[in-house]
């Protein structure tokens, strides 16, 4: 079912130890001495941490579904392997159940039906953007749940994930930094969230725009393309129209004659120009908007981290102090009534239990706001992105127009034919001689 570039080395990426423990501090982050919550990666660190291909295969046809299967090629692991949607599915599960306090990018929706080669080429764009995103995020680069998927070459590829996962804890508890997240973060840290979080939905909104826009300019190259090819092709069709001269024309029959000779050819020129900006529209495709929806993507998962951190620790914590002051409420009751002792215990017992849930809920939120300020340096550090994309598109337009000015050029010359003998004119006009349309 799949290959390694280098088999014996692939061989052994592709058993890691499902029962053996890492050692917390190889969760970290890379951190400069001192502070543990500031990070010293740069934008080119992150990008050569690994570069993942994600390629479609021959389609495989079942007894009633096609079922589309990818190729994963990593650069770090130096192995390809073959992974399904559902793959990624359960890859996906996990790394939340893991990772629950750290950017997860989303996957690409599910088709089940009519998957027609527009929406599967989109979801493996999607898909290849998902992984890189993972493979260059630095706990989960570190992590044996991304060396399995990358490198395991059997077929229960989800089995082996779950099996990763389970009895194993969540970052909470494998970090040795985790009780003391507090001790580490400012004192304005919740200040510090609202304002990160409101600057990172503006910069979503905008790059959200700028997304769009580079779409239509890459798509408008393509349909550019298509109506440069037509024109030729009417122009050649023109110059080898075979209808008779009428009798009335004759005196005109030599002019028509090299007219339809000259259009005739012109169709190589233009099918050539077409060319030109279908490769500008493809690479603006490549280099621009899937750049753009990389960094889109990067920024929905802060998006949906920030509301992870309010829908669940936060709401947990706040629904585990409103539990135990009602049961405080409850204690201060029955000691009033002076109920049976046995009463008495069984509820001072469970507040006991009560407080250590909300010490733990206290831990975990403080350690959610810790992987946040993380989080927000590695959006920081994603920012010198938009440099690479807009020269990316500056590129791809002066190389696109340098191209195409070169094919016109050289079509030029060629339009002489179509004026000799025409009003004493050798040469095309630049433009129309004022006065000559529109005058009474």
């Amino acid at each position: 079912m799949s290959y390694c570039t280098k088999e014996r080395a692939c061989s052994d990426l592709a058993k890691p130890p499902v029962n053996e423990p890492r050692e917390p501090e190889q969760f970290l982050m890379q951190t400069p001495q001192g502070n543990p919550l500031l990070l010293s990666h740069t934008l080119q660190e992150l990008l050569s941490k690994d570069s993942v291909q994600v390629e479609l295969i021959p389609e495989k046809k079942g007894l009633f579904l096609k079922h589309v299967e990818y190729e994963v090629s990593s650069k770090r692991f130096k192995c390809s392997v073959y992974r399904r949607y559902n793959d990624f599915v359960v890859f996906h599960e996990m790394l939340l159940q893991k990772f629950p306090y750290r950017m997860v990018p989303a996957l690409p929706p599910k088709r089940m039906l009519g998957a027609d080669r527009e929406f599967i080429e989109s979801r493996r764009r999607a898909l290849k953007r998902f992984i890189n995103l993972v493979a260059r995020h630095p706990p989960f680069s570190e992590d044996v749940l991304l060396k399995l998927f990358l490198s395991f070459s059997g077929s229960d590829v989800q089995n082996k994930l779950r099996e990763l996962v389970q009895g194993v804890g969540d970052e909470f508890v494998t970090c040795r930094l985790s009780t003391q997240a507090k001790d580490y973060l400012p004192a304005d840290i919740q200040a510090q969230f609202a304002a990160s979080r409101e600057l990172i939905r503006n910069i979503y909104n905008s790059f959200y725009k700028l997304r769009d826009r580079a779409e239509r300019i890459a798509s408008r190259a393509i349909d550019n393309a298509s109506d440069l090819l037509i024109f030729g092709k009417e122009l050649s069709a023109l110059g080898s129209d075979t209808t008779p001269l009428p009798s009335w024309a004759a005196l005109n029959n030599n002019t028509w004659g090299t007219l339809k000779q000259a259009l005739k050819g012109l169709s190589v020129e233009f099918a050539l120009l077409a060319d030109k900006a279908v490769q500008q529209g493809k690479q603006e495709e490549n280099d621009v908007v899937e750049k753009l929806n990389l960094f889109l993507d990067l920024l929905q998962s802060y998006k949906d981290l920030c509301e992870r951190h309010e829908k669940g620790v936060l709401h947990k914590h706040q629904r585990a102090l409103h539990k135990y002051s009602m049961m405080k409420k409850q204690m201060m009751s029955a000691t009033v009534q002076n109920k049976e002792p046995e009463s008495v215990e069984q509820l001072e017992s469970r507040i006991v239990e009560q407080e250590n849930a909300i010490i733990t809920m206290e831990l975990r939120n403080y350690f959610s706001l810790y992987c946040l300020h993380q989080e927000t340096q590695l959006i920081h550090i994603y920012l010198p992105l938009t440099s690479h994309i807009l020269g990316a598109f500056v590129n791809s337009q002066i190389q696109g127009h340098k191209e195409m000015s070169k094919v016109w050029n050289e079509l030029k010359p060629k339009l002489s034919c179509l004026f000799v003998g025409s009003s004493s004119m050798p040469t095309p006009p630049l433009s129309p001689p004022e006065g000559n349309f529109f005058s009474n």
